[in-house]
């Protein structure tokens, strides 16, 4: 009896018994954090600080308000509250500026001879003047060229390796020695990697070789390790039931894993390799180390420099030109498109191939 007393006690607590907030009260306060900003701005003050001093309003003025109104209890859970949305806002701020501020400097310089043309010098032939093609056609096919290269070095091998981890390294001490090197791969510089590759391909080509193909290696070292650990994980996740129960089958060891293990953990491989492609694409340093810039189309990844959209915005960037700015900001709203897209494909192929769990 005593315990349900007691019980009973504290879910009255919990429920804050007695007066309680008007539904209007967050609306109400918010307004009143958005006229004190809007106030401060008049005034005078920098509307980020203006921002920041009403938000700071607010998480002041509700719980004290429901401290007056109905207890202590409810205060302190109305500044959890308050705290958790302004994290949430401190953490989408920058996200939603800087894609706002992509969006419209980007979008001005995206043309169909922006798509359409490389930056190649040519001759008017009505002008007879030597014009700029003004185009970022050979960046995007150089990002794309590159960026299959460096998928078709990292992807199988970091593949193997995850299910060698997983599937046959299992107490052993070797695997633990891969884990710790795939985790020091993990945080290692990125201009690191380019350096690595230029030093490689200097063995066979001399210094000074530039190819496209030494892009790819450089960004297949940053990618190895995500994709190794994303695909360890998820096969990790891998019941073990269904190895035992294709074992008491008959089934070998590397027919399992092909035909019961991937087949199971591909929607996870397949999202954390869209991830790992997502986080190298945009690198620059590798990339201008190891395969410099150049202003044509060039489809060949072992002959020459090629350009790449990291590179070419910050190339045009550095020209301190007003088209110069318009093309760094065409080819930064085009990169995060790509992005976009590599994440949306991710999580639909992740979908599609996820187990289903029949309810």
């Amino acid at each position: 009896m005593t315990a349900v007393g007691t019980t009973s006690n504290a879910r009255g607590d919990l429920m804050f018994s007695g007066r309680t907030m008007p539904r209007s009260a967050p609306l109400i306060v918010i307004v009143g954090g958005l006229v004190l900003a809007g106030l401060l701005t008049a005034v005078g003050l920098g509307p980020v600080a203006s921002i920041i001093l009403g938000v700071i309003a607010v998480d002041i003025a509700l719980p004290v308000w429901t401290a007056v109104v109905v207890n202590r209890r409810a205060a302190t859970d109305r500044l959890v509250t308050c705290l958790v949305w302004t994290a949430l806002l401190c953490a989408m701020a920058p996200l939603v500026w800087l894609l706002v501020t992509t969006l419209v400097s980007g979008i001005p310089a995206i043309t169909v001879h922006f798509l359409t043309h490389d930056m190649q010098t040519k001759l008017n032939p009505v002008t007879f003047k030597m014009e700029s093609g003004g185009g970022v056609l050979h960046a995007l096919i150089g990002t794309l060229l590159v960026t299959f290269g460096a998928i078709v070095i990292s992807v199988p091998l970091g593949l193997m390796c995850a299910i060698y981890l997983v599937e046959y390294g299992r107490g052993k001490q070797l695997p633990r020695m891969v884990t710790l090197l795939v985790d020091v791969m993990t945080g290692i510089p990125s201009i690191v990697a380019g350096l690595f590759a230029l030093a490689l391909f200097a063995q066979f080509g001399g210094i000074g070789t530039r190819m496209g193909v030494m892009g790819s290696v450089a960004l297949s070292l940053l990618m190895i390790p995500t994709v190794v650990r994303s695909t360890e994980e998820m096969i990790r996740l891998v019941p073990d039931d269904l190895r035992e129960a294709a074992y008491a089958l008959g089934v070998s060891r590397w027919r399992t894993i092909v035909k019961v293990v991937l087949p199971t953990s591909i929607g996870g491989i397949v999202t954390g390799v869209m991830l790992a492609i997502s986080r190298v694409i945009g690198e620059t340093a590798p990339l201008l180390v190891a395969i410099g810039s150049i202003d044509v189309i060039q489809t060949n990844l072992f002959s020459g420099r090629i350009q790449t959209l990291p590179v070419f915005i910050m190339t045009e960037y550095e020209t301190s030109t007003p088209q110069g700015y318009a093309f760094a900001w065409g080819g930064a709203l085009l990169l995060i498109a790509i992005v976009m897209v590599l994440n949306i494909i991710a999580r639909i192929i992740g979908s599609i191939f996820a187990p289903k769990i029949s309810g």
